[in-house]
């Protein structure tokens, strides 16, 4: 099976991934988010925030240095992920069989929903880029469900031949609509982020 550069390990042990050991995150990606946060100012203290494909943590890890104490976390992966967040809680499962109302638990709904969620990748580069679709349209599905009027989203997602039409429904669910690729994107990368501001509910066609 070939390799697709986007899982490519030996690229991992950047500039990012040293500078993530260093201030005690999980991994590399945590300066996406950071970044995308500084230029368009999502998460604010006390917010909730669900994060879906939270491995390995560091998005939660950041999520939770903005919120403080008074915020909530949660966090959703195939993957156990135990970060010790007083605030947080993390649940193994599939995002495709996840009951939105689990998620939610006790909370109303949430402030902001985030998914850095990727398929795995198979070096074929439209079957990447329409696993990576189905993955994106399941967190706006989720978004949907839980998230609060005014709400904020970010989701990854591959170029691809129905790019344009998911940027388009997110245009229809939010006030607006910013697409960031953000510098810890690996140049050779084919994902963007869409970052949805202003939840105002999905939208018929």
């Amino acid at each position: 099976m070939a390799r697709s550069k986007l899982g490519d390990r030996k690229s991992r042990h950047d500039r990012f991934h040293e500078k993530a050991r260093k201030r005690g995150f999980n991994s590399r990606a945590v300066f996406k988010l950071e970044e995308i946060d500084r230029k368009l100012h999502i998460i604010v203290r006390n917010h909730r925030v669900l994060d879906l494909g939270c491995a390995p943590g560091s998005w939660l890890q950041y999520a939770a240095t903005k919120t403080g104490p008074g915020g909530h976390l949660v966090g959703i992966d195939r993957f156990e992920v135990d970060l010790g967040l007083p605030n947080g809680r993390t649940i193994v499962g599939n995002v495709y069989h996840s009951d939105p109302e689990d998620l939610l638990g006790d909370l109303e709904g949430f402030d902001i929903v985030l998914s850095d969620m990727a398929p795995d990748t198979t070096g074929i580069r439209h079957l990447d880029q329409t696993r990576s679709e189905q993955l994106f349209e399941r967190a706006l599905d989720i978004a949907d469900a839980t998230i609060v009027p005014g709400g904020k989203f970010v989701g990854k997602l591959f170029m691809g031949g129905e790019f344009q039409a998911l940027v388009k429904r997110c245009r229809k669910s939010y006030e607006k609509v910013k697409i960031v690729k953000p510098e810890g994107s690996r140049k050779e990368s084919i994902e963007q982020y869409i970052c949805g501001l202003g939840y105002r509910g999905p939208q018929d066609s």
